[in-house]
């Protein structure tokens, strides 16, 4: 059995008490020991890593993840693993690497990636949730994954993408599937009811797969149907679905979207706030910044979008649809200096990432009849067709003074939104949002306010307890967020002071600065800036039921 001892450091255990010198020792997959300092233990380990001067915690748990089929890609998950994240809750916004059959198909970034187990061909070379973990048991991934099943990659496996009521008989296979995932391993239901096709579902259809899911022992976590004008209602619809079925329930990456949304925040927090304390509601997860990060075709009008992707580009093909496309787009009510292109696909759309829409179309204006686009509808319509309507985009729709106030609330727990990333291979190509290496350092240090306009929200205990224990409490996660005898060793060794996010909306492939080593399982995954190849993340299992 290997041994390491981390020796030297100040252990914050995650349960939210004052910080204690002492030293760790590992042996296994396990915490073994947690001491005072003494060179006795040091003789019995194999590896020693000296935490002098750094915070010894448990590793991070990101609530909100999107990394489900790039951790085939890049298993070392960089990234992640170099914050210090060493769980992450997948499958989130109703959008999940399984079940996939039917019409189903993997978001259009995960699409055009090659996996493991196929032919050399792009696309995913699973359809099961027993067939995606035995690929993931093959790549041996560095950090842990718990894996939800989203609701839209449910619906369209069983009725595709099309703007139509489940039937009695679609419901009952969309039950027997979901039954089957989760029983497999799924972790619960998430959705996404702003996207295709999981917003052409009612409140019937998501309550009865949400029984299913609470009969399963299962959790439910939701991006709500609105979160800008009609936010307060969607948050009724959350309540009402939750003391229907019973289910553990959390609200997905809490925002007030849109400026003129901005004053409903305080209602909105009492809302949810009553409702955490009523046993409602189990919190809200959130990224420390004010730009969301979604795909640029979200702001088509609903009619283009329906279909899905492969119909999307149908449209764009046609002269007077995309005619009608642009003119809808140039009709809406939105400020295109707060979009900023994000990931683009081809070379004649690359030379856009992280510029605004708005200097887009300003910079056309100004070059006059030379200028391929004339309005934005026709600059949106470019770039997507270009890019097959795989574009990323940044929509800077939140207020600081908000993000604040969310913080403040001790139920929100640091969630990426992110898929992990990579500034090499497959991974390093696009332009992810920043969130994507910069949550954990950017969390910590708005909540310990070390970020210019923003206050001290708590102790640097309490924020490594939102960190760690709480979504390990929250999620279900046993023997993981804190450093304990006999806890899983999911470790992070990591110097405060340095401890920041690098990665930038124009700038974001770069790793933060300040973490020294991190274990998973016992593994020393990532240490002194090296991902060391000792893989040891698991594919977390639920247990029959969740206190």
């Amino acid at each position: 059995m290997s041994r390491t001892l981390v020796c030297g450091g100040l252990v914050v255990d995650g349960t939210g008490r004052e910080a204690f010198s002492a030293d760790v020792l590992v042996e296994g997959d396990r915490i073994a020991d947690v001491a005072p300092s003494g060179g006795a233990r040091r003789a019995a380990a194999e590896t020693v890593i000296d935490a002098t001067g750094c915070l010894v915690t448990p590793g991070f748990i990101d609530a909100h993840a999107h990394s489900d089929t790039y951790l085939l890609l890049e298993p070392d998950a960089p990234s992640k693993l170099s914050q210090g994240i060493t769980t992450e809750i997948n499958g989130q916004c109703g959008g999940s690497a399984v079940p996939r059959y039917g019409a189903a198909r993997l978001s259009s970034d995960w699409a055009s990636m090659t996996y493991p187990g196929g032919d050399g061909r792009p696309g995913p070379t699973w359809r099961s949730m027993a067939e995606y973990r035995a690929l993931l048991d093959q790549v041996r991934p560095a950090i842990n994954t718990v894996q939800f099943v989203g609701h839209n990659t449910l619906r369209s496996s069983v009725i595709g993408y099309d703007a139509v009521r489940a039937t009695p008989s679609a419901m009952r296979e969309m039950e027997n599937l979901l039954a089957r995932e989760l029983d497999d391993g799924g972790w619960g239901l998430t959705t996404g009811l702003i996207y295709q096709p999981g917003k052409y579902s009612d409140v019937a259809e998501v309550t009865a797969l949400v029984r299913v899911a609470a009969a399963h022992g299962g959790m439910y976590a939701t991006h709500m149907r609105s979160e800008g004008d009609a936010i307060i209602e969607a948050i009724d619809e959350v309540l009402d679905l939750v003391r229907a079925t019973g289910i553990r329930a959390e609200i997905s990456h809490l925002k007030t979207s849109g400026r003129r949304n901005w004053r409903k925040i305080d209602d909105v927090l009492s809302k949810i706030e009553r409702a955490v304390g009523a046993g409602e509601l189990l919190g809200s997860d959130r990224y420390p910044y004010c730009a969301a990060g979604t795909d640029l075709d979200v702001v088509f009008p609903d009619w283009a979008g329906e279909g899905g992707t492969a119909a999307e580009i149908e449209r764009l093909k046609d002269p007077a649809v995309r005619a009608r496309i642009a003119a809808e787009i140039d009709a809406q009510d939105r400020d295109w200096s707060t979009v900023m292109v994000g990931g683009t696909w081809s070379d004649a759309t690359r030379k856009y990432s992280g510029r605004s829409v708005g200097e887009l179309i300003a910079e056309a204006r100004r070059v006059e009849d030379n200028a391929p686009y004339h309005t934005v509808g026709e600059l949106v319509c470019s770039i997507l067709a270009a890019d097959a309507c795989r574009t990323c985009a940044f929509f800077f729709g939140m207020s600081e003074d908000n993000l604040q106030k969310i913080l403040e609330r001790p139920w929100i727990v640091p969630g990426s939104d992110a898929s992990l990333r990579a500034p090499w291979g497959p991974l390093g190509k696009d332009h992810p949002h920043p969130r994507a290496y910069g949550t954990m350092p950017r969390f910590f240090r708005m909540l310990t306010g070390r970020v210019e306009g923003h206050a001290r929200i708590c102790s640097r205990e309490e924020a490594v307890r939102r960190m760690t224990s709480a979504p390990a409490e929250r999620f279900g996660i046993r023997e993981r967020g804190t450093i304990r005898c006999g806890a899983y060793a999911d470790i992070a060794v990591w110097r405060e002071d340095a401890f920041r996010e690098t990665a930038t909306y124009t700038s974001p492939h770069s790793f933060c600065e300040g973490v020294e080593a991190v274990l998973v399982n016992g593994a020393v995954s990532y240490r002194a800036g090296r991902f060391t190849g000792d893989r040891a993340g698991r594919f977390l299992e639920r247990t029959n039921r969740m206190d």
